[in-house]
């Protein structure tokens, strides 16, 4: 009796260890399904590379046509260019201008000739003084001593005083003007330059009547107090170096 209930328990316990007919076809069907879409994701992916492929020969093709139509744009340009330069040699050797002919100068009946040296009158202090026109020197100057600034209904002035050294008076004469700016000037035998006040007066040589500006320095060692340079001159005078007085009488 016992070896059949041991014979029987042995089979009850391998039956339960054998999978159902259900269980295996399930199992069946999801490798199957498994398969088709590992199978599908290859064929998806196969297809997209073949359509990256095709269009990466696409854009070579492009681009090979591109480059082609470039060399063909760029053989003709050259030789445009180089019928162009033919063209224009061909023109110009036709067509030299000719030579321009030496224009004469005509003298200015305008411009006022004036001696080296003449006498240049000042209207504001009604007096005279010798000057040396000098084509050399820019700006005018005057032989100032004294020199202060002040300020007249709120604009600059400066008071100085002129000194004529070669005139038998040498009482220094007060002058008061605009002040227009400062000019750095030096002298010929110094190496350092000083800032000096610049004023504009009245002043009459000849028949020349006009405002001028002078620098106002240290002119005791010169000849003349005053000197008048290339901004008085231009536009209103030539100046003839070989002769003195032409426009004015020397002193007595």
């Amino acid at each position: 009796m016992l070896k059949h209930i041991i014979a029987l328990s042995g089979i009850v316990l391998l039956s339960g260890c054998v999978p159902s007919k259900a269980t295996q076809q399930e199992t069946q069907q999801y490798r199957t399904e498994s398969m088709q879409a590992v199978k599908s994701s290859e064929e998806n992916l196969s297809k997209k590379i073949d359509d990256v492929n095709t269009s990466v020969d696409a854009q070579h093709a492009q681009i090979e046509k591109l480059e082609q139509q470039i060399q063909v744009m760029s053989s003709r340009v050259n030789n445009l260019a180089k019928h162009n330069a033919r063209a224009l040699l061909e023109f110009q050797s036709h067509n030299k201008p000719e030579p321009e002919k030496p224009k004469k100068q005509m003298p200015n009946d305008n411009l006022v000739t004036l001696g080296s040296i003449e006498m240049v009158h000042f209207k504001e202090i009604d007096a005279s003084f010798e000057a040396r026109i000098d084509t050399g020197a820019a700006t005018s100057s005057l032989n100032a001593t004294d020199i202060h600034k002040f300020e007249r209904n709120g604009k600059k002035w400066v008071k100085f005083n002129i000194t004529d050294h070669n005139s038998e008076a040498s009482e220094p004469i007060v002058v008061e003007a605009p002040f227009v700016r400062y000019a750095r000037v030096r002298q010929s035998n110094a190496t350092e330059s000083h800032r000096r006040p610049v004023v504009e007066l009245w002043i009459s040589l000849g028949d020349v009547r006009q405002k001028a500006q002078f620098t106002l320095t240290d002119r005791s060692h010169m000849s003349h107090p005053v000197l008048l340079g290339r901004e008085f001159i231009k536009d209103i005078a030539l100046v003839d170096v070989s002769k003195e007085f032409i426009q004015t009488k020397k002193p007595q």
